[in-house]
């Protein structure tokens, strides 16, 4: 398996999560580590651990369940994968994927609510030079989205870091227009800021993994059409290509919240 060093994803899912009453936590085969490789094995996108192996689209790292050290809002989960193959051009990065998989395991340990989502997203695996049909995927993916009923559309705050690598603050500009510039219903991005906000989630993984600790920081702002784990990974991946079309080059650290006392009409 061809795992390499600087192609980690990482998710953290936070909010409340009420555990099923029907479940045993003692079973080893049920915890969040477990869970996620079968989910993702039977989806055909993890690839196996063993010598030569090819297909999928991630290895497994690791992954836990529970709180973390004072996180507002309190982690439910969290899990971390390495892609096993360069993205191929003309693809995004599978970030869809990865949080349907996370929301699979974490609807099989209980009920949760979910109210913000960490993920690094390795924007130096998407190739710039030639990935001028990268969005088209995206772009089609987001049909799924057309029925959504309209009330569930909601205001959402997307926090990139680029940790010591400053290049996200010079390219939010250009990616707003890059963003406007296709027509989908998923996201309307209003504005972007470059005002640190000490609020934001402080990143859960070592330094190493994405040139952290945190420091350089670019906030978008703008109407989801749904809060949800498939719409946050669409968007985290329409991101990615906004970020790497505009000469970002390194891993980034996305934080997706709602602004506090705004949620949608029927939640």
């Amino acid at each position: 398996m061809s795992i390499r060093p600087d192609s980690t994803m990482f998710a953290a899912l936070h909010g409340e999560l009420v555990s099923h009453p029907w479940r045993d936590p003692h079973v080893a085969s049920s915890d969040a580590y477990s869970l996620f490789v079968a989910r993702s094995s039977a989806m055909g996108w993890l690839t196996e651990a063993t010598e030569n192996a090819s297909g999928g689209l991630w290895g497994m790292n690791d992954a836990g369940q529970g709180p973390d050290s004072g996180s507002d809002p309190s982690r439910i989960a969290w899990f971390q994968v390495s892609l096993t193959e360069p993205v191929p051009d003309g693809r995004p990065l599978p970030v869809q994927a990865f949080l349907s998989c996370a929301g699979d395991v974490v609807a099989r340990i209980g009920t949760p609510r979910l109210r913000a989502v960490q993920l690094l997203l390795p924007v130096q695996s998407l190739d710039a030079s030639s990935r001028v049909r990268g969005v088209i995927p995206l772009l089609q993916e987001a049909g799924w989205f057309a029925d959504v009923d309209p009330r569930l559309r909601t205001p959402v705050r997307v926090t990139l870091d680029g940790g010591q690598e400053p290049s996200i603050r010079s390219a939010a500009p250009e990616m707003l227009r890059w963003m406007r510039g296709f027509t989908q219903d998923v996201f309307s991005c209003d504005s972007f800021s470059l005002t640190d906000d000490d609020t934001v989630l402080k990143p859960a993984v070592i330094d190493e993994l994405w040139r952290g600790p945190a420091r350089h920081r670019a906030t978008f702002s703008g109407v989801l059409a749904e809060w949800s784990l498939d719409a946050l990974g669409w968007l985290a991946a329409f991101l990615a290509e906004a970020s790497s079309q505009n000469g970002v080059g390194t891993p980034l650290m996305l934080t997706a919240d709602r602004p506090e006392g705004s949620r949608s009409h029927v939640d």
